[in-house]
Formats: C-alpha cells, structure tokens, sequence
C-alpha cells in the first residue's frame, strides 16, 4: 500500500519499537500490553489519530483486556474514527460499543453458526486409553493438521510427545515469544507435512491456506470458541475436515456443543490406526525417529529471549518448533 507501519507487540525488544516510533509512522499496529506499557513511558501519544482500530474485541475480553484496552482507547483522538471488529457482541464488548462509538452502523458477514458447505464434522468416539495413540497417528498423517488444547503446557506436553513418536510439530501459544511464535508460524506455513499445536488464544492468529484438518484435542469451553478453531480450515473455497476426540463419558457435551454451533456431525467408534479412523483423518503410525527443532529460545545476558543457535530435543522446553523436511516420498 505504500505505507509505512510500526509493529508494537510483547516479546520483542523496547528500544527497536521506540526507534521505529519515531520515524514518520502512517499505522501503528500494536498489542494493548506493550502500548500501554509504552504510553505509560510517555514514549508515544494518541491524541492525533485518525483511525482508530480494534480487531477481535471479544477476544480482547476474553483475556482479560478490557481494562487495558479502554484505558487505551481514553486517551485516543475523540474525533478520529473508530471501527471494532469482533465475532460476537457479548462478554462485555457492548459497553465497549457502548462507550466509545458513537452513533455506530453494524456490518455482519456472517452469523455464528457453522454453513461452510466444504467442512466435514466428525466426533470420534475412543476408549480413553487409546487417545494418546490415535492422536499421535492423526497428527502424523500427510498435510497440514493444527490440533487444539486448552492450556499452554498441554500444548507444550502433546507437541513434545508428538516429536518424540517423530512428527514435525510445532507449539503455539501465548507463553511464547513474538520471534518463537513467528518462526513456528512460518515453518508450518512452509512445511507440506507437519503438525501445530494450539490455544484457543492463538487460534485467531492462525491464517495459513492449505489447513486440512482440525482436530479438537481438547473440549473447547463454548460453541463459539469450537468455532473459531474450525474455521482454520475449509477457507477460501478448499475442503476441510474437523474431528473432536471424545468418550463416551462427555458425549453427552459433545452433542450440545456442537448442536449450539450448528454443527450436525458424524459419530464413530475408533481404535488405533482402524480403518475408520484412517479414512477420516488419514491417520499412520508415525516414523518413531524424534525430530529435533531447528530454533530453539533461550534467555540472553540481559534477561530477554532470542531465537538461535544450536538445536536438541525436548521442544516446547525451548519454545523451539519440531520440524524438517517432508518426512515420507509417499
């Protein structure tokens, strides 16, 4: 576009952002955090914006952000316009409406209900026992698969079990640093086979093409949430196929989560590597020769992180990504 734009986000170092600051700067696109750290530090000022711009408001408050971000949004330009982009109108996004928009027009794509006519639901019904071995030979399967979890040592757990067993896999979260979480970003992106495990806090910021499988590893806390991981695949026209890991214990909440998503899916019973479960999700046994990451994360002199340097196994312990080359001919 021409433009000349400054990223302010956590994970990277002060003094590069403050520098790039302070050159003539068209857009600034930042994290509440980190800017509001930096007003704070009267290192930069609001009060000329134009345009002010809040994308994924009800992810904002589902992490707490609220606060932060109306205390940014206080000291912004009261003339300039404002646009907020969010999937839905709840969890305290309406008093953000509500406070800092003035008479707004409301633009809806979509509503929150599933209609991707190119995605398949399935709920693959398991022994609990077998869930760690049919999510390995899911994730090792050919072509570009994110498997969802709740927490970031769940992520950090199931991508080092996964590398182990010999997947190319990679953890994003939020525990991250901005520089892991791009590298691993853009390996994924690279690789035609590999793995990425995620949070739902990450889930947003994943727009890579050629996702073709999702898989909810994890329960996702709401219809709304089963949603936003689903919708990582099965974009711009391409086929997608998504699967929940379930039991026979939480089928019960399986069915009503996915029945408030507009979800009609698929139940089957599986087992390691049958064939429903191969003709579904493509799954295989993985190689079972570890993969090591190429980047790892370690603290520098100074207390801050970096990305770099010598590689060894144990992957989300260093924030590194499990990759390689494809890893079959086949």
């Amino acid at each position: 576009m021409g433009h000349e734009s400054v990223v302010i986000a956590g994970g990277m170092p002060y003094a590069k952002q403050i520098t790039a600051m302070r050159k003539a700067t068209a857009i600034l696109v930042a994290t509440p955090g980190r800017l509001i750290d930096l007003l704070n530090k009267n290192e930069v000022q609001l009060d000329q914006l134009q345009i002010t711009v809040l994308d994924e408001a009800d992810q904002m408050a589902d992490m707490g952000f609220l606060p932060v971000v109306k205390e940014i949004l206080d000291q912004a330009n009261l003339d300039g316009q404002r646009l907020l982009f969010s999937a839905t109108l709840d969890r305290g996004v309406d008093s953000l409406v509500r406070q800092y928009l003035k008479n707004p027009k409301t633009h809806s794509l979509q509503n929150d209900r599933a209609s991707v006519s190119t995605m398949e639901h399935h709920v693959l019904q398991m022994h609990p026992g077998d869930k760690d071995d049919i999510t390995s030979q899911i994730a090792a399967r050919n072509g570009k698969t994110i498997l969802f979890v709740k927490t970031q040592r769940g992520a950090d757990r199931l991508a080092d079990k996964l590398a182990n067993a010999g997947v190319p896999v990679g953890a994003l979260h939020g525990g991250k640093s901005q520089a892991v979480r791009t590298r691993t970003l853009a390996l994924f992106k690279e690789q035609d086979n590999s793995a990425l495990v995620a949070t739902d806090v990450a889930a947003r910021g994943i727009h890579v093409d050629g996702i073709s499988l999702v898989v909810h590893v994890d329960l996702p806390q709401d219809h709304k949430d089963y949603l936003h991981r689903s919708g990582r695949t099965a974009r711009a026209g391409e086929s997608g196929t998504v699967v929940t890991l379930s039991s026979s214990k939480n089928s019960r909440a399986v069915s009503g989560l996915l029945s408030r998503a507009g979800v009609t899916p698929k139940f089957h019973d599986v087992r390691p590597l049958d064939e429903k479960l191969m003709v579904i999700t493509g799954a295989q046994e993985p190689t079972g020769v570890p993969y090591i990451p190429p980047i790892v994360e370690r603290k520098s002199p100074q207390g801050g992180s970096r990305s770099g340097g010598a590689s060894r196994r144990g992957g989300s312990k260093t924030g590194g990504y499990r990759g390689g080359n494809s890893r079959r001919g086949r």
